[in-house]
């Protein structure tokens, strides 16, 4: 779904039409454990129209009990049924794979183990116990000896009588409020690079974890909000579920100009106020693509601006839709320096 897609084309706000809300949480919602700029209050106006709001995690250090609580401690009033985890999307798979009651190898912190015993597996730390899956999942205290007895519990591939490994996602980085630290991929590489096989993945950019979250909620027009064109928003288009980058978290506008098709967002937004704004129309003419003010017409290699425009968000959708629709990648033109230009919030 592109920005000249027949949503986008309509001048109304991203949410009408809009039943069920479903954000992200770090990038989005909060960095570390501080609020991102008008997210609360914009989020909480989304509800005035007896819209549902719900939230979708890959983190899984945390239970969706305690998320709650975080979500509740900012202003969201939160239940944890309103939140769905990569860990309960991980049992999902794991209970396809392995017998009821097996012992499993948790990699990861209380978020994951809760669901594991919820789930009615026995947890295990250490590879000595014969686990019949390993499960791994962000904690921050995860370390060199986690890592290990996971590497020793997948020697065998799996085709070969090895057991499942099952990551809950993976993430590459995770914004905090210092700045972005690595995210839970980074640790299933470093298990991968010991033992040279791949995990199976349960969480965004997977379809399981929407399906679960849109089936809670009973959405029939839902919206995601994620700030990861590589997960949160390749997992809602695989999912066919309409999407919003908000440049609040990881990724920036660079990024958003080099989506490939399966990641592009149906929306962009400098900030959630702007889910509550007008959605300028994206005008197609003459090759040239305007949103708002800003008007940009690729000829050739260059990426030429016709009108920047009195709003750098406009100039950056515009952009966007004119390389998108041609289908090239980015490398293939010349970039104004201008559209790399970023003002908006960073974690």
């Amino acid at each position: 779904m592109g920005l000249f897609s027949r949503r986008a084309e309509q001048q109304s706000t991203p949410l009408a039409g809009i039943d069920v809300v479903l954000a992200d949480l770090d990038g989005v919602v909060y960095a570390g454990s501080g609020a991102i700029p008008h997210a609360v209050e914009s989020l909480t106006r989304a509800c005035d129209d007896g819209r549902r709001l719900g939230y979708i995690t890959n983190n899984a250090s945390r239970t969706d009990a305690a998320v709650a609580q975080h979500l509740t401690g900012l202003g969201l009033d939160t239940r944890p049924t309103d939140v769905v985890t990569s860990p309960q999307a991980a049992m999902r798979l794991l209970a396809d794979r392995v017998a009821p009651g097996s012992t499993i190898l948790v990699v990861g912190g209380e978020g994951l183990v809760v669901e594991v015993e919820k789930a009615g597996f026995t947890v295990t730390r250490s590879a000595d116990d014969a686990p019949a899956a390993v499960v791994q999942g962000f904690a921050p205290e995860v370390g060199w000896t986690q890592l290990a007895e996971a590497a020793y519990a997948l020697a065998v591939p799996e085709e070969e009588g090895g057991i499942p490994w099952i990551a809950t996602n993976t993430d590459w980085t995770i914004p905090q409020s210092r700045g972005v630290a690595p995210g839970n991929g980074t640790l299933v590489s470093a298990v991968h690079t010991a033992v040279g096989r791949l995990a199976t993945v349960a969480g965004k950019p997977e379809v399981p974890i929407f399906d679960e979250a849109v089936a809670r909620f009973g959405a029939a027009r839902p919206l995601f909000l994620g700030d990861r064109l590589d997960t949160d928003i390749l997992g809602a288009n695989r999912a066919g579920v309409p999407s919003a980058l908000v440049l609040t978290g990881i990724d920036r506008p660079k990024h958003v100009l080099a989506a490939p098709a399966g990641s592009q967002p149906t929306f962009i937004l400098g900030d959630l106020r702007e889910l509550h704004e007008p959605y300028p129309r994206t005008i197609v003419r003459d090759g040239a693509v305007t949103v708002g003010e800003s008007t940009v017409r690729i000829a050739g290699a260059d990426i030429e601006i016709l009108s920047t425009g009195g709003a750098q968000i406009d100039l950056l959708r515009a952009a966007a839709a004119a390389i998108w629709q041609t289908g090239r990648a980015i490398f293939g033109f010349r970039v104004p320096e201008i559209l790399y230009a970023d003002p908006f919030h960073r974690p």
